[in-house]
């Protein structure tokens, strides 16, 4: 059964950079071992998260890129903004608007911490639980 998990924001340092988590999310999917694709909002997000991942733990090596050359399909973490169409990988961390469709493992969600924008998320967990997946809800 496939797995949606919505990580709510909560921590100062998440809030101030949500990307901090996707980064956190990202070397915990490096140390198990599970290939994994970010679906960047945008080129310019995928370039903050491409440089972050370079820089967010001196002791963290997370091997990631921009999608978009034949080094694909070697690379660990592959960050695909929406004008790259990147195959799905069995771990796909969501930052778009819209809920993952197609085949995968696990999706991992990340919730801001704005009240205000977490209406779309509601509409999305209710599209995966719709799908038949397993949800979970963790506060970060």
């Amino acid at each position: 059964m496939p797995r949606a998990d919505f990580y709510l924001i909560q921590k100062p340092r998440f809030r101030e950079e949500p990307l901090l988590l996707v980064c956190e999310l990202a070397r915990k999917a490096v140390e198990a071992e599970q290939w994994t694709l970010v679906l960047a909002r945008d080129a310019e997000q995928a370039e903050r998260l491409d440089d972050l991942l370079w820089s967010f733990d001196d002791d963290a090596y997370v091997p990631h890129q921009i999608a978009g050359d034949e080094e694909d399909e070697l690379t660990p973490v592959l960050i695909a903004p929406p004008e790259v169409d990147a195959p799905l990988r069995p771990l796909v961390i969501n930052l778009r608007d819209a809920a993952v469709a197609g085949g995968f493992e696990r999706v991992l969600e990340v919730v801001p911490a704005d009240a205000a924008a977490r209406g779309p998320l509601r509409e999305r967990w209710k599209q995966y639980q719709a799908r038949g997946f397993e949800l979970n809800k963790h506060d970060m």
